[in-house]
């Protein structure tokens, strides 16, 4: 393969060593080893040789703890001499990217058994998933509704695979703002991006939705203000799971297609019901690099809104299942 990605989501063990995750040797024509190894206060160590090259890399994003979910990209194109390696946290915060050199193709069946269990190669169980891509991956923040969310508008409620830059949307306020931009994605339906089942009518919802792990639903009322003291929280999908309002429908396909919409200012628009949060971008319009690698790269840099810090707090596990178990209650 002369281009491609290969994608490594893993939570990092708590160790005070360096501690391995991934691990490759294959010999022939074209040597290969990889190493991946988590090292001590939150940081992941690449070592990748190839038919006598040899690259290291020690990455750290930074404000990344050592139980956060980090997403690793390792991407090249061989013809173009050129290849990016980026460590970014799985919720599309801080990011760490490199850009590479001259890296060297891959064959196929060294991949394949990269990929596949083998006496040629050993994975932690603290690795997510191992992906492979024949595409530049992009990295920073991610689509994680699915296409037929219905999401409110003036005239109704809409899926959000009919909505498109320009439309007109209701937010949890009442207020309507327009699409600046609608992201869509084809991703693996694993990790951060095993799809949930958010189940009405929890949370408002007028129907049962399906979204990526990742994705934070925005929670207000009394109880909130009473438990943690504001107007609103988000709560990852994910945290859901060991209360009965969302659960992990059966999935027969390994991929699937992910949207969100851009709003001016993180609004937080109305879906099937529920308050969501639409995609937050920080100021990533000032970062040259970082645009460039993400999803919004094609996009024009003065169409790109700026988003202040996070309007909401987000609750851990246990704070969300306790919230959660309220609602029910």
């Amino acid at each position: 393969m002369i281009q491609g990605s290969l994608v490594v989501e893993m939570r990092l063990p708590n160790t005070l060593r360096p501690e391995p995750l991934v691990l490759f040797a294959q010999d022939g024509d074209w040597p290969v080893k990889l190493a991946l190894r988590a090292v001590p206060g939150g940081g992941l160590n690449l070592v990748l040789e190839q038919s006598g090259t040899l690259g290291h890399w020690t990455l750290n994003p930074t404000e990344a703890g050592r139980t956060d979910v980090l997403r690793l990209t390792y991407s090249w194109d061989a013809p173009r001499r050129w290849g990016r390696l980026a460590l970014e946290r799985a919720d599309g915060g801080q990011a760490q990217i490199i850009d590479l050199k001259e890296p060297r193709p891959w064959r196929l069946a060294d991949l394949k058994a990269l990929l596949q269990h083998g006496p040629f190669r050993f994975v932690s169980t603290d690795v997510q998933y191992l992906a492979l891509s024949d595409q530049i991956e992009p990295v920073g923040p991610m689509p994680s509704l699915t296409e037929n969310t219905p999401i409110a508008t003036p005239q109704g409620y809409r899926p959000l695979a009919s909505l498109q830059r320009g439309d007109l949307v209701l937010t949890s306020d009442g207020a309507t703002v327009p699409v600046l931009h609608v992201l869509k994605r084809e991703m693996p339906t694993v990790g951060t991006f095993q799809p949930i089942r958010l189940r009405a009518p929890y949370f408002g919802l007028l129907q049962d939705i399906d979204v990526a792990s990742s994705q934070r639903l925005v929670l207000s009322g009394s109880e909130v203000e009473y438990l943690f003291g504001q107007q609103s929280v988000l709560v990852p999908a994910c945290h859901l799971l060991a209360t009965h309002t969302a659960y992990r429908p059966k999935i027969d396909k390994p991929t699937m297609t992910y949207m969100q919409l851009l709003l001016p200012d993180h609004d937080a628009p109305l879906a099937g019901g529920a308050v969501v949060e639409s995609l937050f971008i920080g100021r990533l319009r000032r970062d040259k690099m970082r645009l460039a690698a993400s999803l919004l790269s094609g996009l024009d840099r003065s169409s790109l809104p700026e988003h202040g810090q996070s309007k909401y707090p987000v609750l851990r596990s246990f704070d969300a299942t306790v919230l959660a178990e309220r609602r029910i209650a």
